[in-house]
């Protein structure tokens, strides 16, 4: 009897049609699974640190996204130190890009603001190559950046940029609050303006190259 209610259950969570689209929101279209990606992304981390940065997600909740999203192969546990850690599979790193995209998409719904929203810095390692989308360097840049006490490495090159958590701290660091990172990145503010509202210290090219191609329209102003 279990067995019948439990394959009634897992068929009600198929949309049941022979679509990629459809398929894979099988696999990853319930509520949290792609906000746990989301904290994977830049490394691997302890069920703790999980919930601790899915404000709000029930013990049980993320305990059972956990073990489905192993079965389906797109996270794995691993040793890390005394301890086990959650990483991605090869598969599960590859909803990187589709997330961006929808990150690209949902930027707009930002405008009204913070509130009483939740926010982590590590969550700017999957915003930002979003956000700057396009820019490229033939000479590679890598710059730390710093917000709410959390270093991030966004590097910059023929590939396009990418974020993530560097094991040394760059010898170019630009610090500021999360709103004046995303306001860079989007466009919204110079680099003049966001280095004036932070703080940046290194070679002021690795900073340029990094942003400048997504500076506002009427240009970017001398740093």
């Amino acid at each position: 009897m279990m067995d019948e209610v439990n394959q009634q259950s897992k068929a009600s969570r198929s949309y049941g049609q022979f679509c990629a689209l459809a398929r894979s929101l099988d696999v990853v279209g319930e509520r949290w699974t792609l906000l746990i990606v989301r904290e994977l992304l830049p490394g691997p981390m302890r069920y703790t640190e999980l919930k601790t940065s899915l404000n709000g997600i029930a013990t049980n909740l993320l305990a059972e996204r956990l073990r489905t999203m192993e079965t389906n192969g797109i996270v794995e546990r691993r040793l890390e130190g005394s301890g086990v850690a959650y990483a991605l599979t090869r598969r599960g790193a590859e909803l990187r890009a589709p997330m961006e995209a929808l990150g690209r998409w949902g930027a707009p719904l930002l405008a009204t603001g913070r509130g009483d929203d939740a926010f982590q810095p590590r969550w700017l390692t999957l915003a930002l190559p979003a956000l700057l989308r396009g820019a490229s360097a033939s000479l590679p840049v890598e710059l730390g950046i710093e917000t709410d006490g959390f270093l991030m490495a966004l590097r910059v090159d023929e590939d396009g940029p990418s974020a993530f958590v560097p094991e040394q701290v760059p010898t170019s660091v630009f610090t500021a609050a999360p709103d004046v990172v995303v306001a860079l990145a989007a466009g919204a503010i110079s680099i003049e303006q966001a280095v004036a509202a932070g703080e940046f210290r290194g070679d002021s090219n690795v900073l340029r190259t990094a942003f400048e191609q997504h500076q506002p329209r009427s240009g970017p102003q001398q740093f």
